[in-house]
């Protein structure tokens, strides 16, 4: 489902995880569903390696424009989201999308999607607006608004020329049976808050994808 063309002629798409609430039963690239991936995932080990790099995201021109640049892994591709196009389309998938595409106090602006490097879930981008709150805030709000979270850790971290705060927890869901790993990032620009979040079907999925979200935290950088 798309909705409509950006100006620069890049699609902008609304996020997978607006179709994926459309859909009831839904089920991995392999057709297991959610409950038995999360049963696959309390006795599997994670192999993880580093993330190979693939393309760098956030320049102009790059597939989304943002106010911080990073790489991504390889294989994983990033589309733009617009949130004022999802959000055109009317009625109960407008407020819908509402939902889906505003967390706290960032908007959803971009996705990386890990499907084309074999996994399921997304490094998922979100902007605001300039403000007073620092990073430590943003953060800690963005986490409030989202699923049930819980035993969380907050960090400080370092990267290029920007420092920011990270945080890991866990969240509670009707999908799964147990708690799933979620991990966040955001830094205070001159544009504005950023976050980078990276979830997971669930929780071995989400250590598996790990790499590439410390791939994109290792090298990220204020846009130029």
């Amino acid at each position: 489902m798309r909705f409509g063309v950006g100006n620069a002629g890049r699609q902008r798409v609304a996020p997978a995880v607006l179709l994926a609430v459309l859909v009831t039963g839904c089920s991995g690239a392999d057709g297991e569903t959610a409950g038995e991936a999360a049963g696959r995932s309390a006795t599997a080990t994670a192999t993880a390696e580093p993330a190979r790099r693939g393309a760098t995201v956030g320049a102009a021109g790059s597939a989304c424009e943002l106010p911080v640049t990073f790489d991504t892994a390889r294989s994983w591709k990033a589309e733009a989201v617009d949130a004022g196009q999802a959000g055109e389309s009317g009625g109960d998938l407008a407020e819908l999308a509402d939902a889906v595409l505003h967390q706290g106090p960032v908007t959803m602006v971009c996705e990386i999607d890990a499907k084309p490097a074999g996994h399921i879930g997304f490094l998922r981008v979100w902007t605001g607006r300039p403000g007073d709150a620092g990073p430590r805030e943003v953060l800690a709000a963005f986490v409030a608004a989202g699923e049930d979270a819980s035993e969380e850790k907050y960090r400080t971290f370092t990267s290029g020329d920007v420092t920011g705060t990270e945080v890991e927890y866990l969240t509670t869901s009707e999908a799964l049976d147990e708690p799933k790993k979620e991990r966040a990032l955001a830094v205070v620009t001159a544009d504005g808050p950023v976050v980078l979040h990276l979830g997971g079907l669930d929780s071995q999925e989400h250590e598996e994808m790990l790499p590439a979200y410390e791939l994109a935290r290792d090298t990220l950088r204020t846009t130029a």
